[in-house]
């Protein structure tokens, strides 16, 4: 059976490097491994940052940005209006349905799609409490916020593979959802808490994966971008085997 993705399409290699030529060394070490590529904060006010974006997108690539807005309405309208001008494929936001909808206005008639951050992958329950959430569980926001983000118009949501299923389940697979925090089995989680491997997030029914330092820190990234993406393809495989088992 042929895989039913583009598995090399749906691994996202997050660039949050020091400085924009780190950045242009790494897109061309990967180069033949990775389409699609992340520029986050790490480089938000780097020199040659914009440049950086322009020489992916020439060169065929496709561009997530995870600037994570939030402002007001007028400003996240703004704001996004920018983004899509630029012709990134993806970009973060997150906030109140009134925000969401002012972004998708900025976006206008682009092909830009916007997602909704729901918790970080890095936060825990102990986390939630200490900003001021004590009413609801790590999953249960999560959830909440996805829900909110869809009934506003988001086209998905960034969100861990532990959340994955249930999202795809009550939005009828209407949410993209996009997975950082993937992790090998027994590997160094570094600063993340709530981690699942590669296999593990896209038979949870997540659709793409962020991964930069289990990546980027290797000494051939290259190749370690290679096994991810046969795991990807693998595990899409293996989901489309058990789906069509049930229906």
């Amino acid at each position: 059976m042929s895989s039913p993705i583009n598995a090399r399409e749906r691994l996202i290699l997050a660039l949050d490097l020091p400085d924009v030529n780190t950045a242009l060394k790494m897109v061309r070490r990967v180069e033949g491994a990775v389409d699609f590529f992340k520029v986050g904060l790490s480089l938000q006010l780097a020199d040659g940052v914009e440049g950086l974006i322009r020489t992916l997108l020439d060169g065929g690539k496709k561009v997530f940005l995870d600037y994570k807005y939030y402002d007001v309405p007028e400003t996240l309208r703004k704001a996004v209006s920018q983004a899509a001008r630029l012709g990134v494929e993806f970009l973060t936001i997150h906030g109140s349905t009134a925000l969401i909808r002012g972004a998708i206005e900025g976006r206008g008639t682009s092909r830009l799609k916007l997602l909704n951050v729901t918790v970080l992958t890095s936060m825990d329950t102990a986390d939630m409490l200490d900003m001021g959430y004590s009413e609801h569980s790590v999953s249960d926001l999560v959830l909440f916020r996805a829900r909110k983000a869809m009934e506003a118009g988001c086209d998905g949501v960034v969100s861990s593979g532990h959340e994955a299923r249930r999202i795809k389940e009550f939005s009828g697979d209407r949410l993209i959802v996009v997975t950082p925090g993937i992790r090998d089995d027994g590997a160094p989680a570094d600063d993340q808490k709530r981690t699942m491997t590669a296999r593990d997030a896209i038979l949870a029914g997540a659709d793409y994966l962020v991964i930069g330092r289990p990546i980027t820190g290797k000494p051939d990234p290259k190749g370690e971008a290679e096994r991810i993406v046969e795991a990807i393809s693998d595990a899409a495989e293996e989901r489309l085997s058990v789906s069509s088992q049930k229906s």
